[in-house]
């Protein structure tokens, strides 16, 4: 066909019907497939949590925008999550980003603890720690990227750990959520790896949850899928119809909420409320020429620490009118939250706790003069 993102993103899995000619996939609800004597399964499919037709058409199209062999989907991103951490066994060691969406620290620190996995905190920034704790007598087993991260928006050199882990016998997982595959894609830069909540950017319109994987491994496909089967975290047909309408727009979404987001983070880095912006489109932003390097774009995230502290923030966030003061990211409309009270809860006292007066905003796709005069007018409203 091709391999512009733009038209695989339109194209990938979504083949007309060659019964009806339907441009759109069916959804195909059916919980159990007859079958034609026992074993004689019709398009591989038996029953509604081992494949469906529908899912089996995202799981294709996920596996194509992120140059892989194999897609898998699950119920939610941390359910995708949670089918990763199967691939550890007890006593063995991650090693994670400081800086990862709390819900994946909870997982990994209050659950997977428990059942004898050692999650060690470390700033994937720093190469020579990297190396240094690859090289320990009991290397980790697994190392969890994520960027940029969630919400300090570190940006952290997937190729440069990749090949650390990989001379170490290490999997290399890369959270993709805030990039997508249309700003970076992991695999090519050397992860085995890459997982999304599809409830944000890939479905684009936060109104279906969701997860996905990609890997270019049969061996870790193999053992995924059939964890996917066992564990049984999978989604139904309608949301990952939901997922695929989102990512036939994914690319002209991704290159609006970007610019918006490029205007407002250099207007906010002038701003007298604010002490610091972390963008990675900014000039001084630390990762400036990795983020050149590594990514299409530098995304539609950015998060700001004001200089009224946490009650200002709090006064701040409660004021926009577009931005709405909720949880989640990466839809058309523009999101804006407190992570330490709000995603971030479960990583307070921990090494990924965030600072109080951090507000993380995910913009949106709307007119960016509206989205600056809102932000104005909350900074005038939180001063009052």
């Amino acid at each position: 066909m091709t391999d512009r993102f733009e038209t695989l993103a339109v194209h990938a899995g979504a083949e007309p019907d060659p019964h009806t000619g339907a441009v759109v996939p069916a959804i195909q609800m059916s919980a159990t497939f007859k079958q034609d004597g026992v074993g004689g399964l019709r398009g591989g499919f038996e029953y509604g949590r081992s494949g469906n037709p529908t899912r089996l058409a995202l799981e294709e199209a996920i596996a194509v925008l992120e140059g892989a062999a194999h897609g898998l989907a699950y119920a939610s991103g941390l359910a995708a999550t949670q089918n990763i951490l199967y691939l550890l066994e007890p006593g063995e060691r991650l090693l994670m980003s400081d800086d990862v969406y709390g819900g994946t620290w909870r997982l990994a620190d209050r659950v997977w603890r428990r059942y004898g996995i050692e999650t060690e905190t470390l700033d994937l920034r720093d190469l020579d720690a990297v190396a240094a704790a690859f090289s320990g007598q009991r290397p980790p087993r697994m190392v969890w990227i994520e960027t940029p991260s969630n919400p300090l928006l570190k940006v952290i050199d997937i190729s440069a750990v990749a090949r650390l882990a990989a001379v170490a016998g290490a999997v290399t997982v890369v959270d993709n959520t805030f990039a997508t595959p249309y700003l970076q894609r992991p695999l090519e830069l050397g992860a085995d790896l890459v997982m999304h909540s599809a409830t944000k950017y890939l479905g684009g319109h936060s109104d279906v949850i969701g997860g996905l994987i990609a890997t270019r491994s049969d061996e870790l496909a193999e053992t995924l899928r059939f964890h996917q089967n066992a564990a049984g975290a999978v989604p139904s047909p309608f949301d990952c119809f939901l997922v695929m309408r989102g990512l036939r727009t994914l690319a002209v979404r991704m290159e609006r909420a970007s610019a918006n987001a490029l205007v407002l983070a250099t207007w906010l880095a002038e701003h007298p409320a604010v002490e610091r912006v972390h963008y990675p489109g900014l000039p001084d932003h630390p990762a400036a020429q990795l983020v050149e390097r590594q990514m299409r774009l530098p995304g539609a995230m950015l998060s700001i620490e004001l200089r009224g502290g946490e009650d200002g923030a709090r006064r701040f966030a409660a004021a926009t009118r577009l931005f709405t003061l909720a949880e989640s990211l990466g839809a058309v409309e523009s999101l804006i939250e407190l992570p330490a009270p709000m995603t971030h809860a479960s990583a307070a006292g921990s090494p990924l706790a965030v600072p109080g007066g951090l507000v993380r905003l995910s913009v949106g796709i709307e007119a960016v003069e509206d989205l600056r005069a809102d932000l104005e007018a909350a900074f005038a409203a939180a001063a009052a």
